[in-house]
């Protein structure tokens, strides 16, 4: 670490769980980011800002008026630009020192895979149920953790799925696929704009333990924040024998 990366870095540094080798570990980590909306802005911008050396973001949409009130990666003057490209540039003025590839395409089959494969861990900030089973079936392929949030209404929830883990469960485990047409979307329910934002710091904060080897992660835990009643909840989650995804695993 530079003179420079010492000063950036130091409120990290001056951590006892984190210091200079967990912040050298963060610097020479590469993320995937899959969906820079509500989820993906906050996780985003909080690993640029922890020195996350590689941010790869893969978002196939473009930024329309309606995603301003709480996905804050991107500004009014960019309605209309590729997400993922507009995040690239937010993070370009926020830390230039952090490599960002923009994907500007929905991960799906062969490139799906390769970015999981090539990341050292994947965060779900998607909006869709098969999106997600996808995201969950590469990382079980590749042995990658994967965190995952989601937030609809008032609602939100975050896990990690780590393979790793002997005991640990996949997402199919807790969502099988044949609950895929209940999903909500925001665009029929709505979303609280800060809950968005609480979510995502969260899955920030999960991959960056991940990724330093500190502290007790959500592997296996699945946390609910109700942000209108101010209440959570967690929930211990056991893996699925039978779960046609990863119950063949040993």
């Amino acid at each position: 670490m530079n003179d420079q990366q010492l000063l950036r870095y130091s409120r990290h540094i001056l951590l006892d769980e984190l210091g200079i080798a967990g912040q050298k570990r963060l610097l020479n980590a590469r993320a995937l980011i899959i969906g820079a909306g509500g989820l993906g802005s906050p996780v985003a911008l909080y690993l640029a800002a922890a020195g996350v050396g590689t941010l790869v973001i893969a978002d196939g949409d473009t930024v329309d008026a309606s995603n301003l009130q709480r996905q804050i990666l991107h500004t009014e003057t960019r309605i209309g630009m590729n997400k993922a490209r507009s995040a690239q540039n937010t993070l370009a003025s926020l830390n230039p020192q952090v490599r960002v590839i923009a994907l500007e395409e929905r991960l799906r089959g062969a490139a799906l895979e390769d970015a999981v494969r090539t990341a050292d861990l994947a965060l779900d900030c998607s909006d869709n149920f098969a999106t997600r089973h996808a995201i969950n079936r590469a990382c079980i392929q590749f042995k990658k953790p994967l965190v995952s949030g989601a937030a609809i209404g008032f609602t939100g929830q975050i896990c990690v799925f780590d393979l790793r883990a002997e005991a640990s469960p996949c997402y199919h485990c807790l969502f099988p696929e044949v609950e895929e047409a209940d999903a909500p979307r925001c665009v029929q329910s709505g979303v609280f704009a800060p809950l968005t934002g609480i979510i995502g710091a969260m899955q920030a904060g999960e991959a960056i333990k991940i990724m330093t080897g500190m502290g007790k992660t959500l592997t296996g835990r699945l946390l609910q924040v109700d942000a209108l009643n101010a209440h959570t909840r967690m929930l211990n989650l056991a893996r699925d024998p039978q779960c046609g995804t990863c119950g063949r695993i040993s």
